[in-house]
């Protein structure tokens, strides 16, 4: 098969898209997907579990993700002007699956970006407790609306430097870390050195069904890692660009989760960070950092802030790609289907930020916010479905006419491959081993169940 678009270096792509990102754009936004607020403000969580085997856990997760990201990858390369990877389960699995994917991964985004708009709600108030959550939300929106509006390399821009900000951030505890233990540091319970994580180590320290609980912690820490491949379509020579960006994946994850928990865990017992608060705080802290809790809350707000910028780009994307493939009158009329004079699909970002914005709303509301964290944990199950049908799409690709030989291709698929969906269906039955994900988990068992039969029936024959 020849290359489509063979240096595809041109200003837009076959879809209209505008390739704005350029190479550090691309890169600084794959390291961004890999870095959520989970890191921050869930790793004493995670952590007292099940203690330094936590480690292990985050390693076997990433690689997974990592094969993942190569299934994504390849398809992409192939046809770099596709707007998403889910394309490709339309494409290889059928109209039913790309309907039921599409839908569920714009709704799931949807739920996730409420998710966010309300934890920088309460970031801003840490500081100005007097101001109205539901009026921060709004601000928030209606700012990062229009970073995605004006044009992709203004998003661009503003997902750059919200990375940066987390990567210094966990460089800092990383340097930190290292200077205590070279130093001998005194902390309160003794002195900073690897051996608290070496000393009395067992990897089950809390019994095996601990152990295994995390996983599906650790899984919806790296969720979004596969927004990178959402930039394709906007990227200047994407062919040069992905590749490098997911390469580096395995190198990222070993520096800023594998770094970021090893310093941690020798400065201070693993028994000794705090479960219910941030353990970066109390790091910087101890490194006589006065205002740790004000930097610490800085940075998940920027870190918060960030996901709701790439949710507001992946969801304007995915609606507007749903619309494009609809004969739907009233998406024809909402002009969802449209890209504005700069290449962006601005329509669908107006509509999904209306719908994210109900949110400031639902919180408002007594007794609904419980509801509202059901579907939220329900809509983080039903991302597994969607990443299962990826990697079988990419199964059907690799038997397809249009698999390309010279490619960039995924390692030992035929092994590989079925590996990451059955680790996929395992995560998913750890959401059953978790008061606070079990309800969810039904709810996504649910969803998954009946809108997967509908969206089958829909298109039957087709």
């Amino acid at each position: 098969m020849s290359h489509k678009n063979e240096e595809n270096d041109h200003k837009t792509s076959d879809n209209g898209m505008v390739r704005g990102l350029q190479n550090r754009h691309v890169q600084l936004i794959a390291i961004a997907g890999t870095i959520g607020t989970g890191l921050f403000l869930g790793a004493g969580r995670s952590i007292s579990l099940t203690g330094p085997s936590i480690i292990l856990v985050y390693l076997i997760t990433g690689v997974f993700m990592y094969f993942m990201m190569r299934a994504i990858g390849e398809m992409l390369y192939m046809d770099p002007d596709q707007h998403t990877f889910i394309n490709f389960i339309t494409k290889y699995l059928g109209k039913g699956w790309g309907y039921f994917s599409g839908w569920s991964y714009w709704v799931s985004l949807i739920f996730l970006g409420m998710a966010e708009i309300t934890a920088v709600a309460e970031y801003v108030q840490y500081w100005f407790p007097a101001w109205p959550a539901w009026s921060i939300q709004l601000v928030f929106l209606v700012l990062l609306s229009s970073v995605n509006l004006i044009a992709v390399k203004i998003f661009g821009e503003a997902e750059f430097w919200f990375g940066m900000i987390k990567i210094i951030t966990i460089i800092g505890l990383i340097a930190t870390g290292i200077f205590m233990v070279l130093t001998n540091f005194e902390t309160p319970v003794g002195h900073a050195s690897l051996n608290n994580i070496i000393n009395d180590f067992q990897l089950f320290p809390n019994g095996w069904v601990s152990f295994v609980m995390t996983f599906q912690m650790v899984f919806f820490a790296y969720q979004a890692i596969e927004f990178v491949g959402i930039t394709t379509s906007e990227t200047a020579n994407p062919r040069a660009v992905l590749p490098k960006a997911i390469k580096q994946i395995p190198i990222r994850i070993v520096i800023f989760y594998v770094g970021a928990l090893v310093a941690l865990m020798a400065i201070l017992p693993w028994r000794e960070l705090p479960v219910d608060a941030s353990p970066f705080v109390m790091v910087f802290q101890l490194a006589g950092v006065k205002w740790a809790a004000a930097l610490i809350n800085f940075v998940v707000l920027t870190a918060a802030a960030s996901a709701l910028n790439s949710t507001l780009y992946s969801t304007g994307r995915h609606l507007y790609q749903i619309a494009k493939e609809s004969d739907s009158r009233t998406m024809s009329k909402l002009k969802l289907d449209r890209l504005s004079r700069t290449g962006v699909p601005s329509p669908a970002i107006i509509l999904s930020a209306i719908v994210i914005a109900v949110s400031a709303l639902i919180n408002v509301i007594p007794g609904v916010s419980d509801a509202f964290s059901l579907v939220t944990a329900s809509s983080s199950g039903v991302y597994i479905a969607i990443y299962t049908l990826t990697m079988i799409a990419h199964m059907r690709y690799r038997k397809s006419q249009e698999f390309m030989t010279d490619g960039y291709l995924m390692p030992a698929y035929k092994i590989l491959n079925p590996m990451t969906i059955a680790f996929f269906i395992f995560v998913f039955v750890c959401l059953f081993l978790q008061e606070s994900t079990f309800i969810g988990a039904i709810g996504a068992s649910i969803w998954i169940v009946l809108f997967g039969i509908y969206s089958q029936l829909k298109f039957k024959g087709q």
